[in-house]
């Protein structure tokens, strides 16, 4: 049997992080995933999946996700019973999130601070020491190139040259 849910979302408001009476954290969140279909009058219709996740991996969502963050869940659907109060069975169904992955930076329009800068640590001024942004660009340039020493660049074409590359026989996986 299998059990497997992946679903890619933006959730549409903020989590809601809560304790057991042991102290585990438990965050519930709904996901608005668009369908991949338009329906008979050409407007795209999205599901609403509710969603939970426990202990620390709660605590995160809770921290870093708010409403409209993008994010894809990984766990799998589960369905849970009470009585309700006025007496009846009510059935609930739900995906019991192993893993959620954070699909957007913090400074993109869905999730997080848009004025936050990446690199430079709370109370340092902006430049210098960023790889980001500020200084003036000898520096940056001469950063860039001290930092990237024995590395590649990903569009570079590590064939170019003689179209060989020298690799031992320990480093091959077979």
């Amino acid at each position: 049997m299998m059990n497997r849910v992946v679903l890619v979302g933006r959730l549409t408001k903020d989590p809601e992080l809560r304790y057991t009476p042991n102290g585990v954290p438990v965050a519930t969140f709904t996901l608005a995933v668009n369908r991949t279909f338009s329906n008979q009058q050409g407007e795209r219709e999205a599901d609403f999946i509710n969603c939970v996740i426990w202990r620390k991996p709660a605590e995160n969502v809770a921290n870093f996700l708010k409403k409209g963050s993008l994010a894809g869940v990984d766990g799998r659907i589960q369905t849970r019973n009470y009585e309700g109060q006025d007496g009846k069975r009510v059935y609930v169904t739900e995906v019991q999130a192993e893993s959620v992955q954070f699909l957007e930076p913090k400074s993109s329009g869905g999730g997080g601070r848009s004025n936050d800068s990446y690199g430079t640590p709370p109370g340092e001024p902006q430049g210098g020491g960023n790889p980001y942004g500020g200084g003036n660009q000898n520096q940056r340039q001469n950063q860039n190139q001290n930092q990237n020493k024995g590395f590649t660049r990903m569009d570079e074409d590590p064939f170019a040259g003689n179209g060989q590359i020298d690799i031992s026989d320990d480093d091959l996986p077979f």
